[in-house]
């Protein structure tokens, strides 16, 4: 039954591009038009947890090698399944439940947040040396300049925001999810300000700590292991990169809340995120269980609504579009030129696993309406210039 129900999926789904598929029992399939991806399955329960969740079993059978793709062509299948399926939706048994088990994955009260956060950011330090750039920025790059190096552009992110923040020398700056700390670095060395970074990651607790004692700035840096809401004091700037994605929706007023609370009168914040521009959705199971349990890229409608009831000033919204494809595709193709070394680390399936990620995150950004927002927000709409030439001065 289960098989019958997975190739009339399959017909009823594949309409652009062409996938042919080879079932357990040898026999093979083909859909669509055209040159085509070719899909072999090795284990009988495959159709069937696909038809209840595409998502979810794609990528734990690709992980596990219980699925596999000529030639490795992972770009090739999951552009395929970007271009035919309702992604954010969900097919099949999961187009029903995704919608409850949205809240339910988002809950993230103080000490659920930071299981969540471990999960993914308490990895081995070796792991994210393998493919980021030499300040451990795990965020969004800026391309101003597309022939930019990683490094390059991970600088041009941090000075970009830095503009957009408004910054006069000894201002108090909060940094929530401050990671490695190279945002804080950045802005104590090259603008002179007082930075309090906040993590609920261990490890990067730990590293930050020392790289901020490396550069003779503990009177300037100050990183904490404790959660941004457990926080009593106020600040003239509040900077947030990449971290707005674990809150949560059903935590979205209170976050604005305690942003408008730390914030002085005439401070400036800036919130910097992954987005969608599309309509509300859900996250990917798969992407839930295994990389960022509790995670979410939320429309911009779900984010300014949450401000407006806070009462505060969006004074600057910027929408980024391809800029996280690059970075990920920077990321993939570091991370494969050094693949043994992560499976010395973990193992083949670990790798199979992350390898997943950075090429479905990339795609979903270049073909599936995911953007980054930066949000400029205020307590008074004077806190700020009337016109966006600063930023670029």
């Amino acid at each position: 039954m289960w098989n019958t129900l997975f190739l009339r999926m399959m017909s009823r789904l594949i309409k652009r591009g062409a996938l042919e598929i080879t079932m357990p029992d040898g026999s093979t399939h083909l859909f669509g038009d055209g040159a085509p991806v070719r899909l072999t399955l090795h284990d009988e329960s495959l159709p069937k947890r696909i038809v209840l969740s595409p998502e979810l079993a794609v990528g734990e059978g690709y992980t596990d090698g219980s699925l596999t793709i000529a030639d490795d062509d992972l770009y090739g299948l999951l552009t395929l399944g970007i271009r035919n399926f309702a992604l954010g939706q969900g097919e099949g048994f999961e187009r029903h439940i995704g919608p409850l088990m949205k809240r339910v994955h988002q809950f993230n009260p103080v000490g659920r947040a930071k299981d969540n956060v471990a999960h993914h950011y308490d990895l081995s330090g070796a792991l994210y040396d393998l493919f980021l750039d030499e300040d451990k920025q795990y965020s969004c790059a800026y391309f101003s300049d597309p022939e930019m190096s990683l490094d390059a552009a991970q600088l041009a992110k941090k000075r970009h925001i830095a503009a957009k923040l408004c910054l006069e020398p000894d201002m108090k700056v909060l940094d929530i999810g401050c990671g490695w700390g190279g945002m804080a670095l950045t802005l104590a060395q090259e603008f002179g300000v007082r930075v309090t970074g906040v993590t609920l990651s261990e490890e990067q607790h730990a590293v930050a700590t020392a790289r901020v004692k490396a550069a003779g700035l503990e009177e300037r840096i100050d990183i904490r292991l404790q959660d941004y809401r457990e926080l009593d004091q106020r600040f003239d700037r509040i900077v947030s990169v990449g971290m707005f994605e674990h809150v949560g929706v059903p935590h979205y007023r209170e976050y604005f809340g305690h942003v408008r609370r730390k914030l002085r009168a005439d401070g400036v914040a800036l919130i910097h995120t992954i987005g969608r521009a599309s309509p509300p959705s859900r996250t990917s199971p798969w992407i839930n269980k295994y990389i960022f349990p509790g995670g979410y890229a939320p429309s911009m409608s779900e984010c300014l609504k949450a401000v407006e009831k806070e009462r505060l000033w969006v004074t600057d919204v910027e929408v980024w579009r391809l800029h996280y494809a690059e970075t990920l595709k920077h990321w993939h193709d570091r991370f494969m030129d050094r693949r043994e070394e992560a499976v010395e680390l973990y193992d083949e399936a670990f790798c199979r696993m992350w390898r997943f990620y950075l090429v479905a995150s990339e795609l979903t950004f270049r073909l599936h309406r995911q953007c980054v927002f930066q949000f400029q927000i205020t307590r008074r709409q004077e806190a700020v210039p009337l016109t966006r030439d600063y930023i670029y001065r």
